[in-house]
């Protein structure tokens, strides 16, 4: 690792599990908020933004909701960029995110992590809208999380693929591992991509998407990490047992 003077971090899985913080991230964030500019990036699709900072505040962690980027954002930015709306397959929660668009055209289909909302119906009407032209856009396409009973849970992935398969079309990725995502969060930062760190616990959205993006990695073996992910032959700059033992 060298010249580092930005990082990005994850932040389920490697600021807390379920409800309660990994020992010794909170005083981590603090100390790292004090040498670099830091934005803290994330794929859920359940929570958006600000509920996102006041959920880590009220753990104890010094994060504003300007310093999160979640894949929620940038979906709406996208939207608002091509000035279309979507059917949504999200969580009701989520949706709230779009509820501001203003257009009327269904030209997408946004798919993220819909929990109860994933239906044969949901899926089917999803299919229908991409039959008649729709594109397929997945906030996030990560296999599995790490869920609040310390267990891990299917995420969205499975679905998108599902509709993929049906379809046959490829759904664009806006959330991790996409460049666009950790360009677009460098930018943020104000450094080039080389110049970041991405801290993170999924081998292949964190480690891998980071550095096909052209950042450098830290892996902390916390959260959905397994010692399997060590033998898929991504190797990250630097592996950590957890954000606690990040020092650069």
């Amino acid at each position: 690792m060298s010249n580092i003077k930005a990082v990005l971090c994850d932040i389920g899985g490697v600021l807390y599990v379920g409800d309660t913080p990994i020992d010794g991230a909170i005083e981590a964030v603090a100390r790292i908020k004090k040498h670099f500019p830091v934005r803290f990036l994330t794929n859920t699709t359940q929570t958006r933004g600000e509920q996102l900072a006041a959920l880590l505040q009220k753990m104890g962690f010094d994060i504003e909701a300007y310093e999160i980027m979640t894949a929620l954002d940038v979906t709406k930015m996208y939207l608002h960029e091509h000035k279309s709306n979507a059917y949504y397959i999200l969580t009701e929660d989520a949706k709230i995110n779009f509820h501001d668009l203003k257009y009327t055209n269904i030209d997408y289909v946004v798919v993220g992590d819909a929990q109860e909302n994933f239906s044969y119906n949901s899926l089917n009407t999803a299919f229908r809208y991409l039959q008649s032209g729709a594109t397929l856009l997945a906030a996030a396409k990560n296999r599995y999380f790490k869920d609040h009973d310390g267990e891990l849970s299917m995420d969205a992935g499975g679905f998108v693929q599902a509709l993929e398969y049906a379809s046959q079309k490829e759904a664009k990725i806006i959330g991790k591992p996409s460049k666009e995502f950790y360009h677009l969060a460098c930018d943020f930062v104000g450094y080039t991509p080389h110049e970041c760190i991405m801290i993170g616990d999924d081998i292949e959205s964190d480690i891998l998407g980071a550095q096909e993006a052209g950042l450098q990695t830290a892996l902390v073996k916390t959260g959905k990490f397994i010692q399997k992910d060590l033998e898929k032959g991504i190797v990250p700059e630097l592996l950590i047992d957890s954000i606690k033992e990040f020092k650069i």
